[in-house]
Parts: structure tokens; C-alpha cells; sequence
């Protein structure tokens, strides 16, 4: 089992960054992949990125592609997302989640939140316009 907690949300002007952090505890850490889930209201929680256990391989969403940059350090049992270029269409409560998946192709499938495990609590990143 693995706990996480979210942090580096705010509010920042519109072509700003941020970046987010996703603390985890649990020595497996090492062994799940991340993902990167937000929710604005009114609206599901759509998928936004992921990195494998390793962090050999990541996953974006196409409208993130580009301007965000998933990467981890397991030795610090974190993993980082940063957000460039940030739209006022951005702006949403950020979730970081973990699972682990057999295979790339199921990691690389792994677009929904029932197919991951383990959730945060959330940090609010807004985007002025």
C-alpha cells in the first residue's frame, strides 16, 4: 500500500508555471506508476499524465502534450510534474494516484481513474486569464 499527498498548487497568471509534487510513503514505492488525474467543477476527473515505475516511459493527454513534464526520483519517493504555459482551461483541483500495471501496453491503457489504486487529496491549481 502506498500513501500520497499532493503539494506546489496556487494560483498563477496565465503562460506562468507550477510545479507539482507527489510525496508518497510505503518502501514499494519504486514499484508503481504515478499518474496525474484534475478535476475542474462541474466536470469528471480526466487523466492528464503518468510515468512508469521505472520512469522510463510516460503517457500526457494531447492537451497537455508539450507543456507538461512528468518525472520522478524514487530515491526521494517523489514524483514531479511541471506545468508550463499554463491556460486559464487548466485550472482544476490536481490528483496524483498510483498503480501497478503488468505490462506497458495496460500502463499506456491506463487513461481512467477506476484503473488506478491509490489517490491524494488534491491540490487546487488555478490559471488567471
Amino acid at each position: 500500500q502506498v500513501q500520497l499527498v499532493e503539494s506546489g498548487g496556487g494560483l498563477v497568471q496565465a503562460g506562468g508555471s507550477l510545479r507539482l509534487s507527489c510525496a508518497a510513503s510505503g518502501r514499494t514505492f519504486s514499484s508503481y506508476a504515478i499518474g496525474w488525474f484534475r478535476q475542474a467543477p462541474g466536470k469528471e476527473r480526466e487523466f492528464v499524465a503518468a510515468i512508469t515505475s521505472g520512469g522510463g516511459r510516460t503517457n500526457y493527454a494531447d492537451s497537455v502534450k508539450g507543456r507538461f513534464t512528468n518525472s520522478r526520483d524514487n530515491a526521494k519517493n517523489t514524483v514531479y510534474l511541471q506545468m508550463n504555459s499554463l491556460k486559464p482551461e487548466d485550472t482544476a483541483v490536481y490528483y496524483c494516484a498510483a498503480a501497478v500495471f503488468p505490462s506497458p501496453a495496460r500502463f499506456l491503457g491506463a487513461m481512467g481513474a477506476t484503473d488506478w489504486d491509490y489517490w491524494g487529496q488534491g491540490t487546487q491549481v488555478t490559471v488567471s486569464s
